[in-house]
């Protein structure tokens, strides 16, 4: 994959969510109502669609640059390596957020971010490859801060898919790691 096809598929998801974000701004914030509601059965399908959603300008701008920057990473592996793991992060984070988090509309690419900033990091222990071992150490030492993003701090802001989503980046590294036979 080249690199003008990596900014392609980095710009299309940073698309998607700037025109959600603007069709939620001509609805009155109304698209927000698909967050997800933990433990709420009408909810569950809005894992789907919470990733694509932001409360305000200042959410969707700090979830752009991060989206922006892991799926880059991601995508030196390869497309279907992004994609595989970005739905498997989605699913996963939602479904743990839906089971597991507060009582409050849980939405945004955060959990995303977070899955994909951990599987930047843990694939290194699963490939032990140069390549690998380099994009962690890069994540580590420049992102490694977002440890601190899986701690609650703000009463607005979802730890729960902070934390569900980098467990669901080591768990989506260690599945595909299991997948491509190249267990221990």
């Amino acid at each position: 994959m080249r690199l003008a096809e990596k900014i392609q598929v980095i710009l299309l998801a940073c698309g998607i969510l700037c025109a959600v974000f603007v069709a939620n701004i001509l609805t009155g914030g109304w698209l927000n109502h698909f967050g997800i509601h933990p433990r709420q059965p009408s909810s569950l399908l809005n894992i789907l669609v919470a990733p694509f959603l932001h409360a305000n300008i200042g959410h969707l701008l700090n979830n752009l640059l991060g989206l922006s920057l892991f799926s880059f990473l991601c995508l030196l592996r390869g497309f279907k390596f992004y994609i595989w793991n970005s739905v498997f992060i989605i699913l996963v984070s939602g479904i743990l957020v839906w089971l597991f988090a507060r009582g409050a509309n849980h939405l945004g690419a955060s959990g995303w971010i977070f899955g994909l900033w951990s599987l930047s990091i843990a694939q290194a222990w699963f490939e032990r490859s140069l390549a690998s071992i380099t994009i962690a150490l890069f994540v580590v030492i420049f992102y490694g801060g977002m440890i601190f993003g899986v701690l609650p701090s703000n009463p607005f802001v979802s730890f729960e898919s902070h934390l569900f989503g980098a467990l669901a980046g080591v768990l989506a590294a260690a599945v595909g790691h299991k997948k491509l036979g190249r267990g221990r």
